[in-house]
């Protein structure tokens, strides 16, 4: 009896059912419990109509998330970055916490790396030393937004600190008394004061609004005061549209909501952090707190690249330059040394590129017609597949046709028009999609643009079996003649043949040599825009053009269908080339 190793019959493995782990117990958690009761609410109706004031946190926020935090020179480089990209209001740091901090924020303002029209923000928790040294850090600034906080949710309320919401309270009115005290030994100094009730996104609404309250009566914008009171989903715990009705709420019953301007920092722990920015936005915040590609403590803060992006897709200008994509993500990812998702949106090196057929027809068929109605689409960006041009931001059409074994004609299509100037008809698409599906199966992998033209032209272009050496084409009386020399296997020899045109008379000369039933089922032809060297074995100056011309050809051979392509400088050689190619195939 054979052993299990020698039979060839393999055993099947019935699959074991695991029983569900007692520790996966969704009964450990609970509702939402902090959404305020808005039966009017007014959000949903409301649409973005222009972009909120862009404040980047990734100096601060996104550091201090970092496994190595950025040295001084990344954090200039960065700060330089923030500042071409068109920010004005950039978090650098928490001078307080560290040498490095306080010593980056001397380093801007004594070598004037700030830009008038840029304000810097820094970071304090409400304590006297830290807020102390939070002002020395910033001496000689032109203008700056020192940002309070302190949490006022209910966990940190009660597990944390231990305090009642008196204490919480204030602690926040003492932490705005001591910016105004400090801000006044500064008076060279434009001061915008900012607070946040910490984990207002598991506050309870009026309590967040009763605090902000009293942070606003000890600063008094109605005197002229410039405040910014910023709501922070510090763990996103809710549906985006709750985290809206929060904010709408907020807005609402604030007392001096006209006098401020309302910030939100929203993280990402849902998944949801853009989605409810923007949804927040609607309810009535001004301005957003983010970081570029979205690092930030957990799963990072709310990504402003993309939200400022969705913007731009909708045609709304977001104030900010992310035309040159590729560099602005070489430089985030350097200095924070953490690695790009392919298909992060707008960004990865994926995001405008189709694998599928059925995707790359479309595209390809979407940019064809706008090419032909120029004038009807108003240069309106209007494509299947594609929110918005990739070149916009710098990317090529390079990156939007990927050729693997999921793909299908029309993606092969584009590739070859788009980067060789050969517009195949469909029944060549058909043709020679399915020669590179074979060769992606084979290596099994995605396949390079040079490739698939490798595979182009050693298929329709460089068979040597057949090739066309010289020859005349007349005209007698409406009946047109040939007479060419053509190398059949290293064997020249001379055809005769006649028609209604020239590739006519020449497939009736190749018929009368072959003996083989030979007919022209399809054909097309157009000019290439690139230059291919011309085919000096022959003169053919009647007929030549400005640019090579293309020929497709699909013959009947016995019955049986071939395509062929050839190229010339000379539109009636390359027809007469693709014959031969497609001729070649049967032979």
């Amino acid at each position: 009896m054979s052993s299990p190793a020698q039979t060839n019959t393999q055993a099947i493995v019935e699959p074991k059912i695991k029983p569900k782990n007692a520790a996966f117990d969704f009964r450990k958690y609970r509702p939402f419990a902090f959404a305020p009761k808005l039966d009017d609410r007014t959000w949903p109706s409301k649409t973005l109509t222009k972009a909120p004031i862009w404040a980047s946190v990734d100096l601060r926020d996104g550091n201090q998330a970092l496994i190595d935090p950025m040295t001084i020179p990344q954090k200039m480089t960065f700060f330089k970055l923030l500042v071409e990209v068109g920010f004005k209001e950039i978090e650098i740091g928490f001078p307080s916490a560290a040498q490095v901090e306080f010593d980056f924020t001397r380093k801007l303002i004594e070598e004037n790396h700030v830009p008038d029209d840029v304000t810097l923000q820094v970071l304090v928790q409400a304590r006297e030393h830290l807020i102390e040294r939070t002002f020395e850090s910033l001496k000689g600034a032109r203008r700056a937004i020192v940002h309070v906080y302190n949490s006022t949710s209910r966990v940190q309320r009660d597990k944390v600190y231990g305090k009642n919401l008196a204490e919480i309270k204030q602690i926040a009115i003492d932490g705005a008394n001591l910016l105004k005290k400090y801000a006044e030994k500064y008076p060279e100094t434009e001061w915008v004061f900012q607070y946040s009730p910490e984990s207002f996104s598991q506050t309870e609404p009026e309590y967040a609004v009763e605090v902000c309250d009293a942070v606003l009566e000890v600063w008094q914008p109605e005197t002229g005061q410039e405040v910014i009171i910023n709501l922070p989903a510090t763990v996103e715990s809710s549906m985006p549209n709750l985290f809206a009705d929060q904010v709408e709420y907020f807005c609402r019953n604030l007392k001096q909501r006209d006098l401020i301007t309302v910030s939100l920092h929203t993280h990402n722990d849902r998944g949801c952090a853009v989605a409810a920015a923007e949804l927040g936005v609607l309810a009535g915040a001004d301005r957003i707190e983010g970081t570029l590609l979205g690092n930030g403590e957990r799963t990072g803060n709310m990504d402003i690249i993309v939200m400022a992006m969705n913007l731009y897709s909708q045609g709304i200008d977001p104030e900010l330059d992310f035309s040159n994509m590729s560099e602005i993500a070489q430089i985030v990812g350097e200095c924070n040394n953490l690695p790009l998702h392919p298909r992060h949106p707008y960004v990865g090196e994926l995001v405008f590129t189709a694998f599928s057929g059925s995707h790359q027809d479309a595209i390809k068929k979407s940019l064809d017609y706008n090419e032909r109605n120029k004038e009807a689409t108003e240069n309106v960006w209007d494509v299947a597949y594609l929110p918005i041009d990739p070149a916009h931001i710098g990317r090529t059409y390079q990156d939007v046709v990927r050729i693997n074994s999921q793909s299908g004609k029309g993606g092969v299509a584009y590739i070859l028009q788009r980067h060789y100037g050969f517009k195949l008809p469909r029944w060549m698409q058909i043709d020679f999609s399915k020669v590179v599906q074979n060769q992606a199966e084979e290596v099994a992998r995605e396949l390079k643009t040079e490739e698939i033209i490798q595979t182009f032209e050693d298929t329709y272009l460089a068979q040597t079996a057949l090739s066309l050496h010289d020859y005349s084409v007349n005209n007698k009386g409406g009946e047109v003649m040939f007479t060419g020399e053509v190398d059949i296997n290293g064997e020249r020899i001379t055809l005769d043949g006649k028609g209604n045109g020239p590739l006519s008379s020449f497939i009736d000369g190749m018929a009368r040599h072959t003996g083989k039933r030979l007919h022209i089922a399809n054909y097309s032809e157009h000019a290439i825009s690139q230059q291919r060297q011309p085919d000096e074995d022959y003169d053919s100056s009647s007929d030549k053009t400005n640019a090579n011309a293309v020929a497709y050809i699909q013959l009947n051979v016995d019955g049986q269908i071939y395509s062929g392509v050839g190229t010339c400088t000379s539109t009636v050689s390359a027809m007469l080339k693709g014959a031969l190619s497609a001729l070649a195939q049967a032979l």
